[in-house]
């Protein structure tokens, strides 16, 4: 015969176990909501820095990066902190004196993933698409930007692309 604490504790149990699965699935439209907001916000950032490029505009291809003097960059060049830092190598490996943008190529983003890594902070998995104005392949390859909500706009905080 079962003792009537233990029938009363599994009884119990059962119910918490409800709540929590009922809480819990309230809770997800509103997740869901907030994950493709954060994404379509993030995605909106990654254009406009892709226009920046595509139109010769070096402020606004890099103004996607925190201002913070410890943003990194890791590329096949090693490890650059800070935003000078990067118009610097972007502009010796780059010609942004030609007139015609398009010479240095068409910066599009394609998104692999997007999930929050925590509070404020964001991880960005997408493929880079550089099509040169020849016949030469595009240059393509993988990023991984972290992001930070920094006064109301997501900035990245460190970037690694190959």
């Amino acid at each position: 015969m079962i003792a009537r604490p233990a029938i009363a504790l599994a009884a119990l149990l059962a119910l918490a176990g409800c709540d929590y699965f009922s809480a819990r699935d309230a809770a997800l439209p509103e997740q869901v909501v907030d994950a493709a907001q954060v994404q379509g916000e993030i995605e909106a950032e990654m254009l406009a820095s892709a226009e920046g490029w595509n139109t010769g505009d070096m402020d606004a291809f890099l103004g996607i990066y925190s201002e913070a003097p410890e943003t990194s960059f890791v590329g096949s060049g090693g490890l650059v902190r800070g935003r000078a830092a990067m118009e610097e190598r972007y502009r010796a490996a780059y010609d942004w004196s030609d007139p015609d943008p398009s010479q240095r190529g068409v910066l599009t983003f394609e998104t692999q993933d997007v999930r929050p890594l925590g509070e404020g902070h964001v991880l960005y998995i997408g493929r880079y698409v550089l099509t040169n104005p020849d016949d030469r392949e595009p240059a393509s390859g993988l990023t991984s930007l972290v992001f930070a909500r920094e006064d109301g706009s997501w900035r990245i905080i460190a970037d690694h692309s190959s």
